[in-house]
């Protein structure tokens, strides 16, 4: 006998032998389970691993999607921020139009006596009073003396109100003039006319000097 007669086909030939004196129906039975080994065995070897990566990503995107979740409700929370600052600030812009700044006072002073002019009133006192500084604003009164009638006093002050600035008039006296005048319905008005400005808060160190520390 030669060398190397012990092959592989000669070593399978008896298990091929016993696999014949089978029935047919065994013989598929053990195909079967053979398929279901090999099928088994690719599962586990190629799909396992898989399902364990699929695990990771699965975690992973649940945690994304928790923190895409706090971002989206923080960004909604600072578009409704930055919504409501805006209108602050819009409202802010209108009220300091509102407010006359230092320099613009002369201008504002002139206007309201440009006001009662138009209105035909005669102008008997005019006289700016100093500033009343309160919280965050200063008050600046004018005492006003005018002559004229009902009417334009009335033109007058609806003249003043439509300023694109802040004007109240306040303390207003009506008193009729004398009956030996020749204009009996004319009327001598007195009242105070208030404008207000921002007061800018003084820098840190002018509004009061440190007080020095004991000396031991």
């Amino acid at each position: 006998m030669k060398k190397g007669s012990n092959t592989p086909a000669s070593a399978v030939a008896p298990l091929l032998a016993k696999l014949e004196e089978l029935s047919k129906p065994q013989r598929i039975g053990i195909f079967a389970a053979v398929l279901v080994v090999i099928f088994g065995l690719s599962i586990y070897l190629l799909f396992w691993p898989k399902h364990g990566q699929i695990s990771g990503l699965k975690t992973q995107l649940a945690s994304v999607q928790q923190e895409l979740g706090k971002a989206k409700k923080n960004a909604a929370e600072l578009n409704d921020w930055r919504n409501k600052r805006s209108q602050k600030e819009a409202e802010y812009k209108q009220v300091s139009r509102a407010l006359p700044e230092k320099e613009e006072i002369p201008s504002l002073l002139a206007g309201i006596s440009q006001a009662g002019k138009e209105a035909g009133l005669e102008f008997l006192l005019f006289q700016p009073k100093p500033e009343m500084p309160k919280e965050f604003y200063a008050e600046i009164p004018v005492d006003i003396n005018v002559s004229g009638n009902y009417h334009q006093v009335a033109v007058f002050f609806d003249k003043v109100a439509n300023l694109p600035r802040i004007v109240n008039i306040r303390d207003v006296k009506m008193t009729p003039q004398s009956k030996k005048e020749e204009n009996t319905s004319s009327l001598t008005t007195t009242c105070q006319a208030v404008t207000y400005k921002f007061i800018e808060s003084a820098p840190a160190g002018k509004a009061g000097q440190p007080k020095k520390a004991p000396k031991r």
